[in-house]
């Protein structure tokens, strides 16, 4: 899977999913994710979860091996209506 795989579809599901989980407006979610912001999905978290999130974001390496997961593939199938 590419970063050209997901669609506009896609990806406003995946931003309504996860600002339902951690209760915040998808518009200021996608607004902060698209400024390199992580505030409103950092807030929610432990400190530990919030760790490894920060260090994910910072290792694109982190975010490619995680994509390839069986779990992701199969999200990204749910999301996209494959």
């Amino acid at each position: 899977m590419d970063k050209n795989s997901f669609d506009l579809n896609s990806i406003n599901g995946l931003l309504n999913v996860v600002s339902k989980k951690l209760g915040v407006a998808p518009e200021k979610l996608k607004k902060e994710l698209e400024e390199g912001k992580f505030d409103s999905a950092i807030a929610g978290m432990n400190k530990n979860d919030a760790a490894m999130f920060q260090q994910a974001v910072k290792n694109p390496k982190i975010i490619e091996k995680m994509m390839s997961t069986p779990q992701a593939k199969a999200l990204y199938k749910k999301l996209s209506g494959e």
